[in-house]
Parts: C-alpha cells; structure tokens; sequence
C-alpha cells in the first residue's frame, strides 16, 4: 500500500480561498481513489497556512455569519458524535482526540464520564483550551502503547503530512478492543461533484490528502484495522456548501446552498456518498 504513487497530471487544480490566494494542483493516486495536494507545503511552513480568523476550528470565533453556523453546527454533532461512540459501550473508559482544537469534543466526553486526553499541534488552539480546563498535548509520542479504548480524529487525518506513520502510530496507542474513529470528507460526494474545484473541503493546503471510502477502507485495512461502520456527517453538506458558494460566487448565496447540500444528502442515502464519512475501525 505504501508508498503511494501519484499521476504527474492534475485532477484539479484549486485556489486556497482563506489564507494565501495561491493555487495547488489536486492529483490522483494510480492505484486508490486517493487525491493528494501538490505541491506540498514545507513543514516549517505549514503552519502559517493555518494563521487566519476564517481558520475557525482554531479560533472559536463566532464573528462572522459563516462562524457562527459553524458553532452551532458543533454543538449539535458532539451529542451525535457520543452516541455513536457510547452505542453498546459504557462510558468511563480513556478517549484521546488527535487535533482536538480548542477541545469541545473532549468537554462533552468529559461530562459523559470519559477520562479524556488530547493532542493538537497548535499552540493558540492548545490555550483555548487549556482556559476550558484541559491540558493538550502537542502531540502523542509521550502516551503509552495499548492506552486508550477509543481513538477519535475528526477532520485531522486529511491534515497529517505521513499517512503510514500516523497510521501505525494509531495502532500503537489503541487497545486490542479499541475503537478508532476517523472523519474525513468525501471527494466522491454529490456536492464536491458540483463544486468541482470550488469544493470548500477541498481547503487546500491545508488538506494534504482526499479521500474516497474505498481509499479509506484500503488504507486501514492494510495498516491492521477493519471497519466495522460508517456514517454520514448531515450538516457536513450544507456548510460546505454555504462556504463553496462564496468561493465560486463571491457569496454564501443561502438558498441555493440549502438546496444543493439536502441533494448531496438525498442522493447519500442511496450511495452513501455523504459529503464527510465518520468511519468506526476495530484493530485486526
């Protein structure tokens, strides 16, 4: 599976809307349905592609119109995000969040009784959270193996520079009954089949990597982990959509962006091409 090949020719090529104005080419894997972003950025500068207000993961800002959908958007999937969790399993256990941003993720598994654990690389993300009461890693080589009975990385994986090494890493945290869960977006979707180049989750350079289900299931699969359930992100379509609006309009037309993202989730239900897919590994 590894190293992964990429064509020479662009699939795409797509404009960061939110940081730099420049343009990065999108190409596909010879043998997944797998995008990566070229070319990538130096890992010493990476970082300054993720300094910016509109970074909203980063910032709790609830400024802007867009912002504050973000935010309740947020509040409403992290009782989902639990449930799916906790289905079948008490709670009580340990849960570390990879890229946990400024940690509300974490806040609610708290309340649920989970002993939480968090790790992100950002320092202004890591004080925010650290005002909320929690105390974030900047990364996880400092955990032990075998720590922790559910792994969650919500909209991270498409982030990591080296998928493999992240990957094995995963391995090496979880416990043999553990549970991963990894959330990304879906290239394959109804509403980045429209967008096109404009598909806001695209967010290159931030996102090194887009990902299809069966590039996914692929992938872990060949790293030690089976899928036991996937599930799609709702809201995923309509704020994508709202932010794809603007990049391809010069605005978030709201109408058209409601209609178009409850067609990416109507044709999801028969496809199952939602616009983000939650993925629920076991370790083999």
């Amino acid at each position: 599976m590894f190293p992964i090949e990429f064509s020479e020719e662009p699939f795409l090529v797509c404009k960061d809307h939110t940081v730099s104005g420049e343009s990065f080419e999108l190409r596909k894997a010879n043998d997944l349905e797998l995008l990566a972003t070229f070319p990538r950025p130096n890992l010493d500068k990476l970082p300054g592609y993720y300094k910016s207000e509109e970074y909203i993961s980063h910032t709790d800002s609830k400024k802007r119109f867009l912002d504050k959908i973000y935010q309740q958007v947020k509040s409403l999937m992290l009782k989902k995000k639990l449930n799916w969790i906790q289905k079948g399993k008490t709670s009580g256990g340990k849960i570390l969040d990879i890229g946990a941003g400024t940690g509300d993720f974490l806040l609610a598994a708290k309340r649920r009784g989970w002993k939480v654990f968090g790790a992100e690389p950002d320092s202004g993300a890591r004080e925010l959270a650290s005002k909320k009461g929690l105390g974030l890693q900047k990364e996880t080589s400092s955990f032990q193996d075998n720590s922790f009975d559910v792994i969650t990385m919500w909209h991270v994986l498409e982030h990591v520079p080296d998928l493999q090494e992240q990957i094995t890493e995963l391995y090496r945290l979880l416990k043999p009954d553990g549970l991963l869960v990894i959330a990304v977006p879906n290239f394959k979707s109804h509403d980045a089949q429209k967008y096109k180049e404009n598909w806001a989750a695209y967010d290159v350079p931030r996102h090194l990597y887009h990902f299809s289900p069966s590039a996914i299931k692929k992938i872990f699969a060949a790293q030690g982990f089976s899928l036991s359930s996937q599930k799609g992100l709702f809201f995923d379509s309509f704020y994508v959509s709202l932010l794809s609006e603007k990049y391809a309009c010069g605005s978030a037309n709201l109408p058209r962006a409601i209609m178009r993202g409850a067609t990416s989730n109507f044709k999801a239900r028969t496809t199952g091409n939602f616009s983000s897919l939650a993925y629920f590994f076991r370790k083999t």
